[in-house]
């Protein structure tokens, strides 16, 4: 038997609760992994509260993100004793996720727990910073340096926005934070942004085309704040879209893409290659400062997730979210 939060759905309602759960019930999968830490994320918050329908299969533990140590493994990359990490593929939503003590999924899921990080940093890292990373990645794919200009970070006092405030400003560029909460102005210029903008600025229906000014954007919101962002964007630049905070809604127009030649990249993180997470975590472990992930981090217990997934989705979370499974 072992612990974790269990999603189940039926004639008495959507309801997620702590349960005593036995290993038998544990989903097909080729590596058993004894789960050290887990976290939260915008789309646990989904599963916890059915906010949005992102549980496919019931009953269902949640959490898109684990790492652990694997007890039993019949695949051939892993044997007991390895330290792994897992971001996506589905996981808790539609396989068993991080959110329990114990977890069983395929080993083609699996990372290495990179050398630089414990456990409980890859956690505090999660899907949130992986899926930072490969926005910071795709903009210097296309060319974007320091010196071209401003770069927008949307959603900023979140998972996703913390981290690449983080990593750009390590890399050099001049970060330009957007968020509602003024009060976090000391708070985000700490983790490297340079100067802060409302987000209201952003957030209401505009122009299809405004004055030139980023050189790159990271969003995790969508709606009308990416459809700015875009419609501000400089001669060709480019926008990493990843998140949907605002909206899953792009009321935006054709001008910024052929008028300025803006290119908008969509950054999946749940699907991705191996190899390209294999990148985005040795960037990581190469460009993310610990201290100021330590600053971001807040550790709770596992029943402690259920109230904290509802104040993730008030926006009432700042940075990321370890959840001690076994606490």
């Amino acid at each position: 038997m072992f612990t974790g939060i269990l999603i189940n759905k039926d004639d008495a309602g959507y309801r997620a609760a702590i349960a005593e759960i036995d290993e038998a019930q544990l989903p097909e999968g080729d590596v058993t992994v004894s789960v050290a830490w887990s976290t939260l994320n915008y789309k646990d918050g989904l599963a916890i509260t059915g906010k949005s329908p992102v549980v496919r299969r019931f009953p269902m533990v949640p959490g898109i993100d684990f790492a652990g140590t694997v007890t039993a493994s019949s695949h051939p990359e892993w044997k007991a004793g390895d330290q792994v990490i897992l971001n996506g593929w589905g996981v808790g939503e539609t396989h068993w996720g991080g959110l329990a003590q114990m977890a069983r999924v395929k080993g083609d899921w699996l990372v290495p727990l990179p050398k630089a990080f414990t456990a409980r940093q890859a956690m505090a890292i999660g899907t949130a910073g992986y899926t930072a990373m490969l926005c910071v990645l795709a903009l210097e794919k296309h060319g974007i340096k320091p010196a071209d200009g401003e770069i927008l970070v949307t959603g900023a006092n979140g998972g996703v926005g913390s981290v690449a405030i983080a990593l750009l400003s390590k890399l050099g560029y001049t970060v330009v934070a957007s968020t509602g909460r003024a009060s976090e102005e000391a708070h985000l210029k700490a983790l490297g942004a340079n100067a802060i903008i409302d987000r209201n600025e952003l957030s209401a229906p505009g122009k299809p085309i405004g004055k030139e000014r980023w050189a790159g954007v990271v969003d995790a919101v969508g709606s009308h704040t990416l459809a700015n962002a875009c419609a501000t964007t400089k001669y060709r630049g480019a926008v990493a879209a990843c998140g949907l905070a605002q909206g899953m809604d792009f009321p935006a127009t054709v001008a910024p893409f052929i008028l300025r030649g803006v290119t908008l990249y969509g950054i999946d993180s749940v699907m991705a290659p191996k190899a390209v997470r294999l990148a985005a975590w040795e960037r990581l472990a190469r460009d993310l400062e610990i201290s100021k992930l330590d600053e971001i981090t807040r550790e709770i217990g596992l029943a402690e997730a259920l109230a904290v997934g509802a104040d993730l989705l008030d926006g009432k979370v700042r940075g990321r979210v370890v959840v001690d499974v076994n606490r």
